[in-house]
């Protein structure tokens, strides 16, 4: 695995109609099963969707998307304590994951195995793309995939086979991100100086014209991420975390 391979990669919005065969998919987690694991618990499942009557649904959850409508499979991660603690009962073992730092567990499994995917996928030649949308809507996600207890949708990834008509997009200076020994409180200034590469690069110039917004700042504040939103998507989570017995 060399370096260019996480230099140059980027998401993919734009799959062509060419298949992934099964056996491509299966191997694909079957290594991201190698992925790193709290107390090698694996507590996560992932659920396939590629039929195309499932997929209409599920993507219409997703908003209908690009990514998602266009993808030849869409897979969706869940932190699960289930199945470990239906083991746990059938060994004569009483669990005690019915809580937030078992919840907390098992989506950390779940996001380092969709990432792990990721890679994998990509360095097999597919696509990928994260569909941020899985919160807005894990409770109609979850009843649609008749998810059990303890099963929470976290993550959902589109996959495919790319069109390469894609450009990276920006990202922070390194700089921003890297801290040593403690957190460095940076000024105002440098903060600033920090984003100013985001804030030029052209499609986010773009977005703050078509949203006729004076600031990238207030495109994701008022725009994107808005309050509203935001506490209504934490409030219907929290709502699904105690209908599955997390909370």
């Amino acid at each position: 695995m060399g370096k260019d391979y996480f230099s140059n990669r980027m998401t993919v919005r734009n799959f062509s109609d060419r298949r992934v065969p099964d056996h491509v998919l299966t191997d694909i987690i079957e290594r991201a099963m190698r992925a790193p694991t709290c107390g090698n618990m694996q507590l996560y499942s992932v659920i396939v969707t590629r039929e195309s009557a499932m997929k209409s649904r599920l993507s219409a959850m997703h908003f209908n998307q690009p990514a998602s409508t266009g993808s030849d499979v869409i897979l969706t991660i869940c932190a699960d304590f289930q199945r470990f603690s239906r083991w746990c009962e059938l060994s004569a073992a009483t669990p005690c994951y019915n809580n937030f730092h078992s919840f907390i567990s098992a989506l950390t499994d779940a996001v380092i195995f969709s990432q792990q995917i990721v890679t994998i996928a990509e360095m097999e030649g597919l696509g990928t793309c994260y569909l941020g949308t899985v919160n807005y809507n894990a409770a109609d996600i979850s009843s649609l995939l008749e998810l059990p207890d303890m099963v929470v949708p976290v993550a959902s990834l589109a996959i495919g086979y790319p069109i390469c008509d894609e450009r990276q997009v920006e990202r922070l200076p390194v700089e921003a991100v890297l801290h040593f020994e403690k957190y460095r409180h940076d000024t105002d200034e440098d903060l600033l100086s920090l984003f100013r590469a985001k804030e030029e690069f052209p499609d986010n110039k773009k977005f703050i014209k078509e949203n006729n917004k004076p600031s990238l700042a207030s495109v994701f504040t008022d725009i994107r991420y808005p309050k509203e939103m935001n506490e209504k998507v934490s409030h219907e989570f929290i709502q699904l975390l105690r209908d599955k017995k997390f909370l």
